[in-house]
């Protein structure tokens, strides 16, 4: 390749929307790897990978992704279904390259769901904590108000900004960490909620409150314990909740079947095990991930980048999504786990960030 051409898809890569290495730092290193360096990679359902990047590649915009997801479009049902699990398999390695990308900080993979809460259209004397759209006022202000002034204060009186209301201030709490979920109705029907905003407050974690104040070490926290201990402790326990100044804002969500996850950052729905939450300063969003989870229960899959979160920050940082209800809370709220992630990238975007290659 002539250095003009280099220096293009160079420029290209670091250009991006959203792309790797937009507001990195200096320290952030990328290493090409072989697939044969990815464990567990010719075991792996590439056909179920290829699907998951089908929901979300028709929104990246940049032209080498454009031409990936039109031809992994074009040759769809041929990948997925007549040469099977290898037929896509070779779609990733014909038209991508593997690419470590590290900041000096070891890997951590956490996990995260879509919560069901029980709810009403209207307040009761059971549903009596509300779920709020955005002010528009808050859209024009950052920082807007912080929590303690959103729930005590007269600010969110009389507005009709409920998009519905709940029994439970713990739950809500959690689903605004969250970011999206279901409400079951009273009268049998269902809600669905998306993030909509936030009063731009940063995220003040109550677990490590909770660590600092002496309450637990910090191998005892997890969602279970907090939302136990709270319920334990009402009165100091909803002014633990008040220390985290983040307010997140719903919006609800009216044209997702019900048999699909929540949407996620490229506002599309997400896929239980195959979608992982990035830190798009490193990882662009769409871009197949090879993860590779240690832990007691190892996971080592291909996955898709769709979602970000608040907390997860670094090259080597991700959220799992784990699906929608109590048993996929519980596994998401267990995980905390070490490994790798290595994000798959076009050819010439790949060697445009590691031209050692060339």
């Amino acid at each position: 390749m002539s250095a003009v051409l280099r220096d293009f898809f160079r420029a290209a890569a670091l250009a991006g929307a959203a792309m790797t290495a937009s507001g990195a730092d200096a320290e952030t290193t990328y290493k090409m790897l072989d697939f044969s360096q990815l464990d567990g990679w010719e075991e792996d359902n590439h056909a179920a990978a290829l699907k998951v990047f089908l929901e979300t590649c028709p929104d990246l915009k940049d032209q080498d992704w454009q031409n990936l997801c039109a031809l992994a479009q074009a040759q769809a049902q041929t990948l997925a279904q007549e040469q099977g699990k290898a037929g896509a398999r070779s779609f990733f390695e014909l038209f991508f390259r593997p690419v470590l990308i590290e900041d000096g900080t070891p890997g951590l993979f956490t996990g995260y769901f879509e919560p069901e809460l029980e709810g009403s259209r209207y307040r009761t004397s059971r549903y009596r904590y509300p779920v709020y759209r955005m002010p528009p006022e808050a859209k024009h202000s950052n920082p807007w108000l912080p929590r303690r002034d959103i729930l005590t204060g007269p600010v969110m009186q009389g507005r009709g900004l409920e998009i519905a209301w709940v029994d439970d201030p713990v739950e809500l709490f959690f689903l605004q960490i969250q970011g999206s979920g279901r409400i079951r109705l009273s009268d049998g029907g269902t809600i669905r909620i998306g993030y909509g905003g936030a009063n731009g407050h940063p995220y003040r974690s109550i677990g490590t409150e909770m660590v600092r104040r002496g309450i637990y070490k910090a191998h005892q926290v997890s969602a279970q314990v907090i939302k136990a201990w709270v319920r334990r402790n009402p009165a100091a326990g909803r002014e633990l909740l008040l220390h985290n100044p983040s307010y997140v804002f719903f919006r609800e969500i009216r044209k997702i079947r019900p048999s699909k996850g929540p949407v996620g950052a490229m506002n599309r729905s997400v896929t239980t095990l195959r979608t992982l939450a990035v830190d798009p300063k490193y990882t662009p969003l769409g871009a197949p991930v090879w993860m590779e989870k240690g832990g007691e229960t190892k996971m080592h899959r291909l996955m898709i980048a769709q979602d970000t979160g608040s907390a997860i920050k670094g090259a080597q940082r991700a959220d799992v999504f784990y699906g929608t209800g109590d048993s996929a809370g519980q596994a998401a709220g267990r995980l905390r786990d070490p490994g790798r992630m290595v994000v798959l990238l076009p050819i010439q975007r790949a060697f445009a960030l590691v031209p050692d290659e060339y």
